[in-house]
């Protein structure tokens, strides 16, 4: 679904990316990992079309989609949940998650704010409270149910459950394994080694722009000094 050949990219004269490749199959849960500084959100900007790439080759169900339109990437069916978050702070929830919702891609079960209510209960308690008010958990719950509203074929979330009460991490957690059971294609930013282990099919590590690792839970077990070098946890 998803493949990155060689990327590299810059923010001006500053060279960020220099050899970044990865692979994402329909239906799996892939991790992109890295201390900070490491290029992780970079990466993710260039997928979305939020900074042109300077080389390389990026994929997206087999169409070539580098330097194309984030608009147009979008409608193919990437949605992403931001680092950050970035709600709309003066919309209230519900007009939140409609505003860019959409079944673009004819899905046969789409996302309704039913089903997101369902999915987090606490969203459907604060419809009408402005997003800017809500706490931080509540927001993270908001950025995945609005992702979601775009009904995406690949959901990427960038650091999805950083600085979040330990309670709310556990409930994005399992809202992420949920999804995975129902077949949706992830790439996950986050730096909980012992769930993205147990969680992800396959992990992807760089290191200064490049990627310096990959493999299985099984294969960070095995080479687990080596993971926890490059990942400084």
């Amino acid at each position: 679904m998803l493949s990155l050949r060689n990327l590299s990219a810059a923010y001006g004269a500053s060279r960020v990316l220099f050899d970044i490749s990865l692979d994402l199959r329909d239906g799996e849960v892939v991790t992109l990992l890295g201390r900070n500084g490491m290029g992780k959100t970079t990466t993710v900007r260039c997928i979305m079309g939020l900074l042109h790439p300077q080389g390389g080759e990026i994929s997206f169900d087999g169409k070539p989609i580098a330097g194309m339109a984030p608009e147009r990437i979008a409608r193919l069916g990437a949605g992403l949940v931001p680092e950050g978050r970035q709600i709309f702070p003066t919309l209230n929830v519900r007009e939140n998650l409609v505003a860019t919702a959409g079944n673009r891609l004819g899905r046969k079960d789409p996302w309704t704010l039913e089903r997101i209510y369902q999915l987090f209960p606490r969203l459907r308690e604060r419809a009408g409270q402005m997003a800017g008010t809500l706490s931080g958990g509540e927001q993270q719950m908001l950025a995945v149910g609005r992702a979601l509203m775009t009904n995406p074929r690949l959901l990427i979330l960038d650091e999805a459950t950083e600085g979040l009460a330990p309670v709310i991490r556990t409930e994005i957690w399992h809202v992420i394994e949920r999804l995975k059971g129902e077949g949706q294609s992830i790439l996950l930013i986050d730096k909980n080694l012992g769930v993205l282990r147990r969680l992800a099919d396959r992990h992807y590590i760089i290191e200064r722009g490049r990627t310096v690792w990959s493999g299985t839970g099984e294969d960070m077990t095995r080479d687990a000094t080596e993971v926890q070098g490059y990942v400084g946890l």
